[in-house]
């Protein structure tokens, strides 16, 4: 499933954020706590620091990543930055009503051909889920609801995300917490796609779906080394769609290098979590950061 691999990322992203309306499944529980090595990196001068730390939306639970220089990091810092602070539910559901649901009278199943539909019904039925499910929603959040039950059910659980994770030690610690995005405006992204590229990737998702859990757990594999080349081979230098990758990861990149470049006039330690596929390959943060004569200097 090479095509979709840079949507199936931001897919996990968006994991993070909604409820998709399917039937609940329960995370195995692991063996032993695996020890992880998560790359980090720091731009600095006299007077600042900001760590830039590439997450996992979504991870086995037990994955012991918080030691070392990350925790040293994150806990020598006086601000958590992520990608979204976390949403009222009530205030979710009202963006999802807003960005995700079809025009009224249409319907995702009557958009496709009988093949494609024929091939729909089947991946829902194998997951055991009414095939009506997401008649009313766009294709892109349809394919948001059908990776959800497969990666759960191979013990991949949101909650265990490290962007969860460190909110809620940011919120015990009474730690800074501010944002680079809101909530709306990531679902926006999504909704902003063509249909025709939603549809394609809603399809390839289908095609691809026995493959999902292996394919995120080779993500996590590498994110756990700390190989940012695999880790970018892996989640963005297959990605063929270029106005895809412009939207979801490219421009992103650029405005938050903007927003370092920015953040570094102010003195104080920053711990900025964002996802691992924007801090590797061609295109990251770094490389954004590099073209405007800003040194990142790698930590683990």
């Amino acid at each position: 499933m090479n095509k979709p691999k840079q949507l199936l990322s931001a897919l996990i992203a968006a994991l993070a954020m909604l409820s998709a309306p399917i039937a609940e499944a329960r995370s195995a529980k692991s063996k032993a706590p695996p020890i992880a090595r998560p790359a980090l990196w720091k731009v600095a001068d006299a007077d600042t620091t900001i760590y830039l730390f590439g997450t996992v939306h979504i991870l086995p639970n037990g994955v012991n990543w918080y030691h070392g220089p990350v925790a040293q990091a994150f806990e020598g810092s006086q601000e958590l930055v992520t990608e979204i602070l976390e949403a009222d539910p009530a205030q979710m559901q009202t963006l999802v009503m807003t960005k995700a649901v079809l025009p009224k009278g249409e319907n995702l199943r009557a958009m496709m051909s009988a093949a494609e539909k024929a091939k729909y019904d089947a991946a829902l039925k194998s997951l055991g889920i009414p095939v009506q499910t997401f008649d009313t929603f766009e294709p892109w959040y349809a394919a948001i609801g059908i990776t959800t039950l497969p990666l759960m059910k191979s013990g991949l659980d949101p909650a265990s995300g490290v962007d969860n994770q460190l909110s809620a030690k940011a919120k015990t610690q009474n730690r800074l917490h501010t944002a680079l995005e809101t909530a709306e405006y990531q679902l926006g992204l999504f909704d902003s796609l063509p249909l025709d590229s939603q549809k394609r990737y809603l399809a390839e998702i289908i095609k691809g779906l026995p493959e999902i859990p292996a394919e995120l757990n080779k993500m996590i594999d590498a994110w756990k080394k700390g190989d940012a080349n695999k880790l970018a081979k892996l989640m963005n230098e297959q990605e063929d769609d270029p106005a895809l990758m412009q939207k979801l990861l490219l421009d992103r990149n650029k405005i938050w290098a903007d927003w370092i470049k920015a953040r570094m006039d102010k003195p104080g330690v920053v711990f900025m979590a964002v996802g691992a596929g924007h801090l590797a390959g061609r295109g990251s943060v770094q490389d954004e950061l590099t073209a405007k004569s800003i040194a990142s200097v790698r930590v683990q």
